[in-house]
């Protein structure tokens, strides 16, 4: 059963289209990826689903149904995790989930119920009479979760819930989504860390230039580029953007970029450019600490076919 379709999605501001007729369907129980760059239409397909924008056209199913004609049904079975935080921080942990499920429709018993169970679930229960104001980065993530699952929803949208947490909220909130899943609720789930992606999602779709480029499991996806290695150099100083543009044109070379102190090349793995590439770099005043040619990931994938990197 798929629990959203989306047919012929389009949205167009002005002369320029953000999103251009993309078509998919995530099926239940996946934890479904949604991959772009800033700019890619990634955010705006996700705003069209939440119903925060309205097409321009093509059409948006929530378990079957149109949400265009059944807006109250969609809103019932969707959960959105924002990457922007929406809570408010002059409430209590307790009011803010309360606040939200019971936006939702619930009341009474149920609506207590589900708020203990949201605030219990994301390990705030001892926290219910505190203020977002007094918590981490990491906390009010985790509060962010819970206003979004009081209600139970079949499908949740995940946009980025662990940007700027430290390691151990981050590691609690991927055992969340897994849980989440496991009870029975389908994901989706973006993020710019793309190991996250590879560790949690069972399948992905890489959006560019609002179009849906490359589409499978991950294993599908790194098969699309088995002829390409990733070189990955260490130097003891920065290289800048010109370096990385001049090792682009090199022979055999798809993509380049420096960040601090590491040149990520893709390469075509036929092509014996290795020692090409470092005597660039050493030409360009570049000492060498490592290097290091690895096995596609679906970085390498991402950076391959889109030829940037997710935070451009």
């Amino acid at each position: 059963m798929n629990v959203l379709e989306l047919k012929d999605l389009t949205k167009k501001f002005g002369d320029f289209i953000a999103v251009d007729h993309i078509s998919l369907n995530v099926r239940e129980g996946e934890i479904f990826g949604l991959l772009g760059a800033n700019g890619a239409g990634k955010s705006t397909t996700i705003h069209m689903i939440s119903s925060l924008l309205r097409p321009t056209a093509g059409t948006i199913r929530i378990l079957g149904r149109d949400i265009a004609k059944e807006r109250r049904y969609a809103k019932t079975n969707l959960g959105i995790v924002p990457q922007d935080l929406a809570i408010y921080e002059d409430m209590t942990a307790y009011e803010n989930v309360r606040f939200f499920a019971g936006l939702y429709g619930l009341r009474g018993s149920l609506l207590k119920e589900r708020t203990e169970e949201a605030l219990s679930f994301v390990g705030l229960a001892d926290k219910a009479g505190s203020f977002p104001k007094n918590f981490s980065g990491g906390m009010k993530r985790r509060l962010n979760i819970a206003c979004a699952i009081a209600h139970k929803p079949k499908l949740i949208i995940m946009d980025e819930p662990t940007v700027g947490i430290d390691p151990q909220s981050r590691n609690y909130i991927l055992e969340s989504v897994r849980k989440l899943n496991e009870s029975g609720c389908t994901v989706i789930y973006t993020s710019h860390y793309m190991e996250e992606v590879e560790e949690l999602c069972t399948r992905i779709v890489i959006v560019d230039h609002g179009k849906i480029i490359a589409e499978g499991t991950k294993e599908q996806l790194k098969a699309i580029i088995t002829d390409v290695k990733d070189i990955r150099i260490e130097t003891k100083s920065a290289a800048g953007e010109q370096t990385a543009e001049r090792i682009r044109k090199l022979p055999g070379v798809r993509g380049a970029q420096s960040e601090e102190q590491t040149i990520r090349v893709q390469s075509e793995a036929a092509v014996d450019n290795l020692n090409r590439i470092l005597k660039l770099l050493i030409d360009d005043g570049l000492e060498i600490r490592s290097v290091e040619e690895r096995e596609p990931n679906l970085e390498t994938v991402f950076l391959t076919l889109t030829g940037r990197n997710l935070r451009d």
